[in-house]
């Protein structure tokens, strides 16, 4: 993990007015390396609406604990007793800026032998990353103010992250469902939920108005209406959360993808804006951002977790990770070369793999 710089001597004050204990905190985020930092208050019943109306619907597939923590996640103060504030962070994470991403992305999925990975899982982890900077940053609030009640989380609990980010105003949601900035969307959130009565901050106004450029990108159609996505279909989910074998309707739209899809944040025409990330944490490794297929399915499981050590992708496991893999060379550009590795690979002791496999080799030949 890269370096982090010392921070300044603190100044004790335990006397801080509340408005300038926030302006103090932004400040510690910059250094920190945060693009942004809000505070939002915890109301949030109506989005708890919405979000058990979609779970009602079944729209969250196999994730099971979305429906077992639909009360935490409608009322922060149980993970924190007497939580009244939550700071909220935005973290960059894109290795190129936007136009060098969407070119680097339309290249992959053009080439049709590459694999299409997340752009968020091609360094490293980014709970751990982020999760320490959260917590210097809560350190550094205690240096001033003395003790204070509060947990860090990122991704890590039942916590409505994007709601909370809107409401610190650190963007908007968009039609895809992400949160959406004037600088894009290419970044993690985090959050510290305190019991300071910290004041909120201004709501920011959206500004997709009637692009609907994301919900065509879709190659699963997943984004069922705007701001409405059925987790079911889309890639992210099937890639990642689906434990099973993945439907085969669905298979051929995944294309190359093989761990998670950004195809939605590459449509957006607010991407153009995005900065890249200078933490090198975030900055591709083992070569994921431009590994071929065939190189990926021949991993064995040892290189597989030497190589995804640190990383988002080892959460998959190896089986789940040959079962993509399989899928997307089923949909890459037909050689003999692809149906060798894919051959090479038929007898696997899983049962899960080989049907995905078995399925790859029919659609190759099909594509001859």
């Amino acid at each position: 993990m890269s370096a982090l710089p010392p921070f300044p001597p603190a100044v004790p004050a335990p006397d801080l007015e509340l408005s300038s204990l926030v302006d103090s905190v932004r400040q510690w985020g910059a250094e920190l390396g945060f693009s942004a930092v809000g505070i939002a208050d915890l109301e949030l019943a109506e989005a708890g609406e919405r979000l058990s109306a979609w779970v009602e619907q079944g729209m969250h597939g196999e994730m099971d604990y979305m429906e077992r923590h639909l009360a935490l996640r409608r009322d922060p103060s149980q993970l924190v007793p007497a939580a009244r504030s939550a700071i909220m962070v935005r973290m960059d994470y894109a290795p190129l800026d936007g136009a060098g991403l969407a070119a680097r992305q339309h290249a992959a999925l053009r080439d049709g032998r590459t694999a299409v990975v997340a752009t968020y899982a091609l360094g490293r982890d980014y709970h751990k990353v982020l999760r320490q900077r959260l917590q210097r940053l809560a350190d550094r609030i205690a240096e001033a103010i003395g003790p204070f009640g509060y947990r860090v989380f990122t991704d890590s609990a039942p916590v409505m992250e994007v709601e909370l980010a809107r409401k610190a105003g650190l963007g908007w949601r968009g039609k895809h469902t992400l949160l959406l900035s004037r600088e894009g969307s290419w970044f993690f959130l985090g959050e510290i939920l305190t019991d300071l009565p910290l004041p909120a901050d201004q709501l920011e106004t959206p500004h997709c108005g009637r692009c609907r450029r994301c919900i065509e990108a879709c190659p699963t159609g997943a984004i069922v209406a705007p701001y409405v996505l059925d987790a079911r279909r889309c890639i992210s989910y099937l890639t990642i959360e689906l434990k099973g074998s993945i439907p085969e309707a669905l298979r051929p739209a995944i294309g190359t993808h093989v761990y998670g899809c950004d195809d939605c944040q590459t449509a957006c025409p607010w991407n153009k804006y995005a900065r890249a990330s200078d933490v090198p944490d975030f900055a591709p490794r083992h070569g994921l951002d431009a590994a071929s297929l065939v190189e990926l399915l021949a991993w064995t499981e040892r290189e597989f977790d030497e190589r995804t050590q640190g990383s988002a992708i080892r959460r998959i496991g190896y089986e789940r990770w040959l079962r993509n893999v399989a899928v997307a060379l089923g949909n890459a550009a037909p050689s003999e070369e692809a149906r060798a590795a894919l051959r090479a690979r038929a007898g696997h002791p899983s049962e899960l793999v080989r049907e995905h496999v078995q399925w790859a080799l029919a659609r190759q030949r099909e594509a001859e």
